[in-house]
């Protein structure tokens, strides 16, 4: 039984199981046998075929590639326990083999009792590094602060629009000398008529 198992915060513990029967797709839509809804996943990812005891994985020409412990791969077999990066998500292959060999090996007759190994230090290459991207969908489900500024704060305000009352004042000035040359006018012509 071999099954990959996303790593991703908000996903982790996510897992698909592989069969003989047919090959698994991986993408973004629906229509893969084993859906991961990232953006960094292209809708049609790569396909996993099992062979034998050897898990294949084929990029499907995804935009952010396929990786296998950080090298890129267009085809390469992954091997239980390591990394197999989609874009930004990151899976590790799991299998019953490899579980049982990862334990304690069995006692051999007249051996002492076997005493379990501390687990190998890794190296940068293998190290699992999850990089929080954005918001997950449970933190949108659930709500909270919304996106945006904060307006409640005091150094952020409205900036004043004076150009109205600037307009209004030198509209005000010009009616006020066109009725005094009205004025004028008019008064001027009454005296002359007379």
């Amino acid at each position: 039984m071999a099954k990959l198992v996303i790593l991703n915060q908000g996903m982790t513990g996510r897992a698909h199981e592989l069969t003989v029967e047919r090959p698994t797709t991986v993408g973004r839509v629906e229509d893969n046998l084993f859906q991961i809804a990232d953006p960094s996943v292209s809708s049609h990812h790569c396909e996993i075929l099992l062979q034998g005891a050897d898990v294949l994985i084929k990029d499907l020409n995804s935009t952010n590639g396929s990786f296998i412990n950080g090298a890129r791969i267009t085809e390469s077999v992954l091997k239980p326990g390591q990394t197999l990066r989609l874009g930004q998500v990151e899976l590790k292959l799991e299998t019953a083999d490899w579980s049982a060999a990862a334990a304690t090996p069995p006692p051999t007759a007249g051996a002492p009792p076997a005493v379990p190994l501390p687990p190998p230090a890794k190296n940068f290459t293998e190290q699992t590094m999850v990089m929080p991207r954005g918001v997950s969908l449970d933190q949108l489900e659930q709500g909270g602060k919304k996106a945006g500024f904060d307006t409640s704060s005091t150094v952020f305000k409205k900036k004043k629009n004076n150009s109205g009352k600037l307009f209004w004042i030198i509209a005000g000035a010009g009616m006020l000398v066109i009725l005094i040359l009205i004025i004028v006018v008019v008064a001027s012509a009454k005296s002359s008529s007379h």
